[in-house]
């Protein structure tokens, strides 16, 4: 099984798309096909087919596909509007004075007088043949181009429908001008203005819809500039200049202050602080000393660094958020299926309309009456409308999700986050730090020094907690035995030390004296056979996990908890965030049941970070993973927060459901546009013009609509 992406060319609405889908899902192997009108891509899975055959028929249905490079998910390739600019601009000095005279003509009577007894009507109209032609014939050849095929195929699109309105106007006014005896009296009319004005007017709305879609990719131009060209690199005791593309794993990289990280990897020589705002979103920058961990496209601080590249090109984190984020664009929610069903057989149904519109004015009216009824309704029919108004929403809600450090790794993620009635937390590192520290203790230094001796030897989470409590001054330990599930015992100074819970002190015949605070998990100490004291360790909540919690039960939603901690650690958390529904000491088969539990609710999202949570994940409604967890739980996600904090859940499900009703609202018009103006159309409420701007306006306003999603979550 193998999954292309190719550049899709030729479409111009919604029906392009359909159709350039249904050519790509019908090719024998192929298993599934999506095309994404608003970025012109398309991804294909296909069994045993190669790519070249996938794209010939993609060709022969009139829209070339050109295939992806594996490497090219992680460029942006952004449209040419020089071409489209100066076809407009051309278009509307050849129409402008055809307009402006016309309009004045039939406004101020006087005008048109004054035309006829000076240039004589007869020549004025060869001018505007002249004028008219050339527009249809330089800037309008596109429509032309690829109208006219789409015809001979019998799959007509938006430009056929153009081609239509045009060259009916077009070719009416030209018999007028040159052999007026063929028409009718009364009917010796020239149109040549509508031809021309339609012509500018959706080339206008093209060039305008183009720079809007522009900035939709506004997220992924930022990541992409994340990377430097040029990399510092020492090779053979040498540092030279080298392009990004020529680093590999095991070269020594030198990073001057300020420089952008280009690869992921270690440091090696120097400290300083790196800002990974990129990453977590937090200003802060974090430390940096021999042996931490660097991510590329974050930015080095006020001190020279050198590092070892330990993965580059695709394999960089920032290589996959920005796969991801791309990947996330071009996702299709299960109502676009219903769309590209609509849109497939939208201009069939507007030409059919025209013809009979035409039909129905020449019974009752007049020919030109009935050839501007039907160029208005085949130019006032607007698909493109109808196919921009999912994808677009979904470009730039996913592209708005991770300049908020929320990735959606699928796109049906972002319709089902909206649905959610209940966001089910696992504890440990998701809404705690996962590093256990030592809170209260009644042990002396020396004592804990002792003790810390002891769990040095061990691998235990509330080992290292011990160890770092107790500092650098610390003794050797002999004769260590860790005793599971108890604690461990050995000797330190020719002392016998024990250290464990509760069972491990019964097991070794010392009476605890003291007890501890409830909410810590106790540690307790014996030296020498006597009780000394206990060490009280806890998981500190994240700074915003009372927040999050909060946040989500003020919008609505029931918030839980589960968790393989003990019930009195998982409860004296959720007392502090205030969860009440709290499932504890369960292993992860554990975590799935619990989760079932809850979606005979409605639909949960589970939010966790270990390997652990790994079947919740997969198994939930939404998985969504921190994105500072493990690999194995951010692959079974469908949605990474990268910054690692609750709040992220927050801005994940804002996003997704204001991206949700951004689609709607864009339906609504696009749908709500064409059926209420092709009816005013052909009833002859509405001239070829202003057809031709409201066309124009409605995929400008869609698009327009879209880009408000990039102020989700912003503060006023």
């Amino acid at each position: 099984m193998a999954t292309y992406k190719f550049d899709i060319s030729g479409m111009t609405c919604g029906g392009c798309a359909a159709r350039a889908e249904r050519a790509l899902g019908g090719v024998a192997g192929v298993t599934s096909a999506a095309v994404n009108f608003a970025n012109h891509t398309a991804t294909v899975t296909a069994q045993g087919v190669p790519a070249h055959v996938v794209a010939a028929a993609a060709a022969e249905a009139g829209y070339p596909a050109t295939l992806r490079a594996p490497e090219g998910e992680a460029t942006l390739s952004e449209a040419d509007e020089g071409p489209l600019r100066r076809s407009v601009w051309i278009a509307a000095v050849l129409t402008l004075p055809i307009f402006i005279i016309e309009m004045a003509g039939h406004a101020v009577p006087a005008v048109h007088h004054w035309i006829a007894g000076t240039f004589g009507l007869g020549a004025w109209w060869m001018v505007q043949f002249v004028l008219a032609g050339a527009v249809l014939a330089g800037p309008g050849r596109v429509f032309y181009r690829l109208g006219v095929p789409a015809l001979l195929r019998g799959a007509p699109d938006m430009n056929s429908l153009v081609v239509l309105g045009a060259s009916a106007a077009f070719g009416y006014s030209t018999v007028a001008t040159f052999v007026p005896a063929v028409l009718p009296d009364g009917a010796v009319q020239v149109y040549f203005e509508a031809a021309a004005v339609i012509v500018t007017l959706i080339l206008l709305g093209r060039l305008l819809e183009a720079r809007a879609k522009g900035r939709s990719g506004a997220a992924i131009s930022r990541l992409i500039g994340l990377r430097p060209d040029v990399v510092r690199v020492e090779r053979d005791g040498a540092v030279a200049d080298v392009p990004l593309a020529d680093v590999v794993v095991g070269d020594i990289v030198h990073l001057s202050a300020g420089a952008r990280v280009p690869v992921d990897g270690v440091v090696r020589q120097g400290a300083g602080v790196v800002d990974e705002a990129m990453l977590s979103g937090e200003p802060v920058p974090v430390e940096k000393a021999e042996g931490d961990p660097l991510t590329a496209g974050t930015i080095n601080g006020t001190t020279a660094l050198v590092m070892q590249a330990e993965a580059v090109g695709a394999n960089t984190t920032l290589a996959r958020i920005i796969d991801m984020v791309a990947e996330a664009q071009g996702a299709r929610l299960p109502v676009q299926d219903l769309v590209n069903r609509i849109t497939l057989w939208f201009v069939p149904a507007v030409m059919c309309i025209a013809a009979l519109t035409v039909v129905v004015w020449m019974l009752v009216g007049s020919v030109p009456q009935a050839l501007v009824a039907g160029v208005s309704v085949l130019i006032i029919a607007c698909p493109c409308a109808m196919g921009l108004a999912t994808p677009m929403s979904i470009m730039v809600g996913t592209g708005r999700a991770a300049e908020l450090g929320v990735l959606f790794r699928r796109g049906d993620a972002l319709q089902a986050l909206a649905g959610v009635d209940v966001v089910a937390f696992d504890k440990t590192g998701t809404l705690t730090q996962g590093t256990p520290q030592v809170v209260a203790r009644t042990l002396s230094d020396a004592d804990l020094a002792r003790v810390a001796a002891l769990e040095a030897a061990s691998t235990h989470p509330l080992a290292a907690a011990i160890v770092e409590a107790a500092g650098r001054d610390i003794g050797i330990a002999k004769d260590v035995q860790t005793v599971p599930g108890l604690g461990v015992t050995g000797r330190v100074d020719g002392a016998r030390i024990v250290a464990g819970n509760a069972g491990m002190m019964a097991r070794e015949g010392i009476t605890i004296t003291e007890i501890s605070d409830t909410s810590d998990t106790p540690v307790y100490v014996a030296i020498d056979g006597v009780y000394a004291g206990y060490l009280g360790l806890r998981d500190p909540v994240k700074q915003d996990a009372a927040l999050a919690v909060a946040g989500l039960s003020t919008g609505g939603m029931d918030v839980a908890m589960i968790s393989g901690d003990t019930a009195q650690a998982a409860q004296a958390v959720a007392s502090d965030l205030g969860i009440t529904n709290v499932v504890a000491d369960v292993r992860p088969d554990g975590k799935q049941q619990a989760l079932a539990v809850l979606q005979t609710g409605g639909p949960v999202a589970f939010v966790g970070d270990g390997i652990n949570d790994a079947p919740a994940l997969a198994a939930a409604d939404v998985g969504i993973a921190m994105g500072t967890g493990t690999d194995v739980a951010i692959e079974a996600a469908d949605v990474v927060l990268m910054s690692g904090h609750p709040m992220g859940v927050m801005h994940a499900i804002e996003v997704s459901r204001a991206t949700l009703r951004n689609i709607w609202q864009n339906l609504g018009w696009a749908f709500g546009y064409n059926v209420v103006l092709i009816p005013v159309a052909a009833l002859g409420l509405l001239s070829p013009q202003l057809a031709a701007l409201a066309m124009a306006a409605s995929s400008v306003l869609v698009v327009t609509n879209a880009l408000r999603l990039r102020l989700v979550g912003r503060k006023s």
